[in-house]
């Protein structure tokens, strides 16, 4: 048992800690005057316009739709939708109930899941969290991007008062989807996707400028996301961050379970999955709200507090799933 605590608590510093280190970056670059306040915006699209697109298209162009686990895919995003919508529900249909629906339900799989999983299930828990990682991008920022739209569309006609008809209505679902698919998050989800249908490689000319693009994403973002830490009054949204985060570390995992355990799933793809839901919020919902201009400081603050949180939470998880691994 106590090996067993060892090793869980050491792979959540090795996957947690790089986090908070280009987190505390970041702060620093922003202490020190070398990002100005005024440089922030100006970052984040290169971050959500360049790097972003460059890994999604690349991620989705290896995916073959056939190689994928259906049941995984189906439990794990089963969870994530139904908290999106039950947060939606909660706090109405706008950008903000949308900013923290995602913060709910994305996790930091690829900075955190891959070290963690990587460590404490070996390759064949890989093989799940991979499942997950490669459809992440296409079922989540797809959809939310979707959400971002109509509730944009939504707000502005509320703010016009005009009369609503179904046709007016329909005219602002084209649009929305329109809008969302013609996006710097689906457009390059959908291209690489179809691109991986038809057997061919990238030539490397342009893989590896994709590749290195790709590989500053994380990196960027998470010390985007310190900067605009010490720009941004967080502090005020301590109470809003911590309730996103416990939300996130706790209530996602434990919703993934019952939707995993009522599909007849068990041992290692469910211990992995809800392992998977119980990693801290990802950097990309921070780069939605830079996006549509709402919710900025909340989730700031809550991807802070949720990694903190998660060096808690995490082994604390990890010891009570322990005994569902005999169960596979």
């Amino acid at each position: 048992m106590g090996s067993r605590k060892g090793v869980c608590a050491m792979a959540v510093m090795v996957s947690l800690v790089p986090v908070v280190v280009l987190i505390a970056l970041g702060y620093l670059l922003g202490r020190l005057g070398w990002v100005k306040a005024t440089s922030v915006r100006d970052l984040s699209n290169i971050v959500f316009l360049v790097l972003t697109p460059a890994l999604l298209f690349r991620t989705m162009s290896q995916v073959r739709v056939q190689d994928l686990n259906l049941q995984t895919i189906a439990v794990y995003f089963t969870a994530a939708g139904l908290l999106f919508a039950a947060t939606l529900l909660w706090q109405g249909f706008s950008t903000l109930g949308a900013a923290r629906a995602l913060a709910h339900c994305f996790s930091n799989n690829i900075m955190v899941g891959v070290p963690l999983v990587g460590v404490v299930f070996g390759q064949e828990g890989l093989v799940t969290l991979f499942t997950i990682i490669s459809v992440h991008a296409l079922i989540l920022m797809t959809a939310a991007t979707l959400v971002f739209e109509l509730a944009v569309m939504r707000q502005q006609h509320a703010a016009s008062g005009g009369p609503r008809s179904y046709r007016s209505m329909a005219v602002t679902v084209g649009r929305a989807l329109k809008n969302g698919i013609i996006h710097p998050i689906p457009l390059p989800i959908i291209c690489g996707l179809l691109f991986a249908q038809t057997g061919l490689q990238l030539p490397e000319l342009i893989d590896k400028p994709l590749a290195m693009l790709a590989q500053a994403l994380g990196p960027v973002a998470l010390m985007l996301v310190g900067i605009t830490l010490f720009y941004s009054a967080v502090g005020r949204y301590a109470r809003q961050a911590s309730r996103i985060a416990a939300i996130k570390l706790l209530v996602h995992p434990a919703l993934l379970l019952a939707v995993g355990w009522l599909w007849g799933l068990r041992g290692m793809p469910l211990v992995v999955l809800a392992t998977a839901a119980a990693l801290p919020v990802g950097a990309n919902v921070f780069l939605f709200t830079q996006r549509y201009e709402v919710g900025r400081e909340e989730v700031t603050a809550s991807i802070a507090v949720s990694t903190s949180f998660a060096l808690v939470t995490i082994p604390l998880i990890l010891l009570a799933l322990a005994p569902m691994l005999k169960t596979g």
